[in-house]
């Protein structure tokens, strides 16, 4: 017999801008069986970007409607423009027992667990400020105000920690990438109060072929 869970799990990973949040989930998504989740903007297409694959593209009143209908985990209008994360198609992998990773901002992910409580939030943090203005500086496109004003953010955003599920300091990429894994694989072993019947329920049908045999 085999124990297969219902339902699949929804990451949702952030963290401050220089942290190597993005370095990690597209680690994950080459090493693991996971899907990620695909938001919805009202941007225009840039050159080179699929519709469903780099964003799902939507008018303003597209988007508005699905907001009336609470179809989103989280939103956020920014520079005029809407991006989101639409519920049902998260929902759907979910309960087709497909694992989802969710990077987002630290607002919109405290947003996300307020719509679906059963997200677990890892929050990437990086080893120490010095290092990340370091990582700033190394992109060599950031004047000296705007990295005083990433870090002051990032200090802000480290606030927020105490929402989160677990944290991960990401001191060297490969081992940061290994205790994400890590978390991951430890939340399916979680006990869940809702599938202990589901659980029992397998190991007595199995017992029941065994002992009328």
């Amino acid at each position: 017999m085999e124990i297969a869970e219902k339902k699949g799990k929804l990451f949702i990973i952030s963290g401050p801008s220089g942290t190597g949040k993005g370095t990690i989930c597209k680690a994950l998504l080459e090493r693991n069986d996971i899907d990620i989740s695909v938001s919805m903007t009202t941007r225009t297409p840039r050159e080179g970007e699929i519709h469903g694959v780099s964003y799902y593209f939507a008018t303003r009143e597209e988007f508005e409607q699905t907001i009336a209908e609470g179809g989103f985990l989280e939103y956020a209008d920014v520079f005029g423009n809407y991006y989101g994360t639409p519920k049902a198609m998260v929902v759907e992998k979910l309960q087709q027992g497909r694992d989802v990773i969710l990077e987002i901002d630290v607002q919109g992910a405290i947003d996300a667990k307020k719509v679906y409580p059963e997200s677990i939030l890892i929050f990437i943090l990086p080893p120490s400020l010095k290092e990340l203005r370091a990582r700033i500086e190394g992109r060599g496109t950031e004047t000296e105000e705007v990295i005083n004003l990433r870090l002051s953010k990032a200090l802000e955003e480290m606030s927020y920690i105490d929402k989160y599920d677990y944290f991960v300091v990401n001191d060297i990429i490969d081992d940061a990438i290994i205790r994400t894994e890590a978390i991951m694989h430890a939340e399916h072993g979680r006990v869940v109060p809702e599938d202990v019947k589901y659980i029992l329920d397998k190991y007595k049908e199995e017992e029941k072929c065994y002992t009328h045999q």
